[in-house]
């Protein structure tokens, strides 16, 4: 067994997980004309963090769920489902992007972060 060498990333894959994203702290004293727009760079941050890509794109079922009360009414939490994916189109910024789209659930009890696909 090698070491691993220095300066070098290990190679990433296509995966995809089930996050519970608490909104609430992220947007805590914000203005209200600014509460949806901040939970939608929030989001897009921790997809950044979480899935290792400069690339993130919003589902817009994700987008009407946050604004679907209003732009300072948000939902305290949301389940996202970020999926690592290979670019089909070679532009220059890394191989893979993060699509994030939004998971329906009834209640927040007791979930954890699942992967659903590795």
């Amino acid at each position: 067994m090698g070491k691993k060498e220095k300066g070098k990333p290990n190679p990433l894959g296509e995966v995809s997980r089930d996050y519970t994203i608490n909104i609430h702290k992220a947007v805590h004293k914000e203005t209200f004309k600014r509460k949806a727009p901040r939970a939608v760079s929030h989001i897009i941050r921790f997809a950044q963090k979480n899935m290792l890509t400069d690339d993130v794109r919003v589902d817009p079922q994700l987008n009407e769920a946050i604004w679907a009360r209003g732009i300072r009414n948000l939902p305290r939490r949301i389940r996202v489902r970020l999926q690592r994916k290979k670019k089909e189109e070679d532009d220059g910024k890394g191989k893979y992007y993060t699509l994030a789209q939004y998971v329906p659930v009834d209640s927040f009890d007791n979930l954890k972060t699942e992967i659903t696909k590795q």
